[in-house]
């Protein structure tokens, strides 16, 4: 990997996170499983490799999960206590977030707070709820117990009351499924005004942390298609099609260079710089979905291109390997920042509507999240049948095996003869030895969507 110092010159760098770091940006690992967490190699890509934080989403956890064994003797002891799959999924997760909240905990205090932040994200279906998220935020926060923990609400149009409150009670929060630049301008405001608050009654504001999800590579996967279909349909006007040919792949980092320069404008006003005084942080910008969709653009297009001072990049495992193997590092999120807008206005005047790619990225993002989940409760309630039908297995083997040593009842397999006028089949033998169980994981309310189930929240 090579880097590029302020004079100009390119050097060697054999740790691009570090590198990174330099420029003023940390990288966090966007993935999770079990055996990462308690196998020593997270703690090796902290210590070694400068991984400085780490997200979760459903998806990830669908797939760590519904792969392997790692979580399989947790399940069935969770099963065997009566929990249902929503409830054990949520118990799952608490574990790993918790582990991984403890392996960057050092570094959480190092940093004095900065960096060491471990997320995870309040149930997706409750995208479009705001009280309700507000609930349920709080008591995974309470559950997780863990000071570097940062609490995931999307910013949706009820999602973003929510993180305003969820602030101004103190807790730490990622603002995901930032697509447009209205939404995220409503999330910096929605921070300050929350610190604003917290300051004006005397609560300390210094502890308080919170970035702002803004996804890439998925904005120009929909509007590269949106331009394939103008193109084709501008058949016959080359120079109308070369136009719209040289906008494919540019509408991501072009907005979130916008994004970013309005960050620096809304961090740079005299209203924040009142907070800072108080100790108050930016609330940095998160670089989210930043692996490369489209096999013909670089692997490291969402990576290189949006470095700079109070970014974050959360990286997929492939997309960090392809850093480190060959990725190019200079400070590059404030270069050609009128080009980056040029872009955009270009987009508007050959109809590409704005406002409405953002809204179905945010739509499709929620309804993702929620497949995810939804399959990732079916993945356990499998795990579940399963390890249900080899206990039962081996509860009726066992019984046959033990009737048929001990010559119990007719024929010594351990079941009575019917008297003549009982037409019905062989009937147990309960006194000696009790019935099977029919069911021996019965349905159990869900935890995350019933209410009744949730804590009462604690007074902040």
């Amino acid at each position: 990997m090579t880097t590029t110092n302020t004079s100009g010159a390119q050097q060697t760098q054999t740790n691009p996170p570090a590198a990174i770091l330099e420029a003023g940006q940390s990288i966090w690992l966007d993935y999770i499983t079990r055996s990462l967490v308690r196998s020593g190699e997270l703690q090796q890509m902290i210590e070694q490799d400068g991984i400085r934080g780490m997200t979760s989403n459903p998806t990830i956890f669908e797939q760590a999960i519904s792969a392997g064994s790692d979580y399989d003797e947790q399940i069935q002891a969770l099963a065997q206590d009566g929990h249902d799959a929503g409830t054990i999924f949520e118990k799952l997760e608490i574990t790993d977030i918790q582990e991984a909240c403890d392996r960057f905990l050092p570094l959480y205090e190092r940093t004095n707070g900065q960096d060491g932040f471990v997320s995870i994200e309040v149930a997706p279906d409750l995208a479009h709820k705001t009280d309700a998220t507000i609930s349920e935020a709080r008591r995974l926060w309470q559950a997780v117990d863990r000071p570097n923990l940062m609490v995931k609400v999307p910013g949706t149009e009820a999602g973003i009351p929510a993180v305003e409150q969820l602030l101004r009670e103190g807790l730490n929060i990622n603002i995901t499924l930032l697509f447009s630049l209205e939404n995220h301008e409503r999330v910096m405001w929605s921070y300050i005004e929350a610190l604003e608050e917290r300051q004006s009654q005397g609560r300390p504001i210094d502890r308080i942390a919170s970035v702002a999800s803004f996804f890439v590579s998925r904005v120009d996967t929909l509007v590269d298609n949106l331009l394939d279909e103008k193109i084709a349909q501008a058949n016959g006007d080359a120079a109308r099609q070369e136009r719209l040919q040289s906008l494919r792949g540019k509408a991501a980092v072009a907005n979130a260079k916008a994004a970013y320069a309005r960050f620096q404008e809304v961090f740079s006003s005299e209203r924040f710089q009142q907070l800072k005084q108080h100790g108050a942080r930016p609330q940095r910008v998160l670089w989210a979905s930043t692996s490369t969709k489209n096999p013909d653009y670089r692997d490291v297009y969402y990576v290189e291109s949006l470095i700079g001072p109070d970014t974050i990049n959360s990286l997929p495992p492939q997309t960090l390997e392809a850093l480190q193997d060959h990725g190019e590092v200079r400070r590059t999120i404030d270069e050609h920042i009128n080009d980056a807008l040029a872009v955009l206005s270009l987009l508007k005047e050959e109809g590409i509507n704005y406002d409405a790619v953002t809204q179905q990225l945010e739509d499709e993002g929620v309804k993702k999240f929620a497949t995810s989940y939804d399959n990732l409760i079916a993945a356990i309630e499998q795990k579940l049948g399963q390890q249900q039908g080899q206990s039962s297995q081996k509860q009726l083997s066992s019984a046959f095996n033990t009737s048929f040593e001990t010559g119990a009842g007719d024929g010594a397999t351990g079941y009575d003869s019917p008297p003549a006028d009982d037409t019905s089949l062989y009937q147990r033998n309960t006194e000696s030895r009790g019935s099977l169980p029919t069911d021996p994981y019965p349905p159990q309310r869900n935890r995350n969507r019933d209410p009744e189930w949730q804590d009462k929240p604690k007074k902040s």
